[in-house]
């Protein structure tokens, strides 16, 4: 895929951001339908904002997300909004992603 720059009136840019990030003890839980609905919301939040998806990969452990974003956007923004509803989404949806096991403790 070719990288485009973005054009505003005050400027031109190609900001990608490169994020990875884990379930909570790198759990193996982003399967079936759980994936299907985390990608549906990281779609969602990106074209919200108007963010471009480059690449999106989606592991049972572990998200893979490459974004190109305007420069007045900071990465913890980025990061802020997509984890931050698709946690609370996730975890309304789907209620076995809360469950606490004896082996979580330790």
């Amino acid at each position: 895929m070719s990288q485009q720059y973005r054009k505003t009136s005050h400027t031109v840019s190609l900001i990608n951001y490169h994020f990875v990030w884990i379930p909570k003890r790198r759990k193996k839980v982003l399967v079936g339908d759980v994936e299907k609905r985390l990608r549906q919301i990281i779609w969602e939040v990106c074209q919200e904002n108007d963010w471009i998806i480059i690449a999106l990969e989606i592991m049972p452990d572990h998200v893979h997300l490459l974004v190109n974003v305007l420069p007045t956007i900071p990465p913890h923004k980025v990061v802020k909004a997509i984890k931050g509803r698709s946690s609370r989404y996730l975890r309304q949806e789907f209620p076995h992603l809360m469950k606490i096991h004896k082996t979580d403790i330790l």
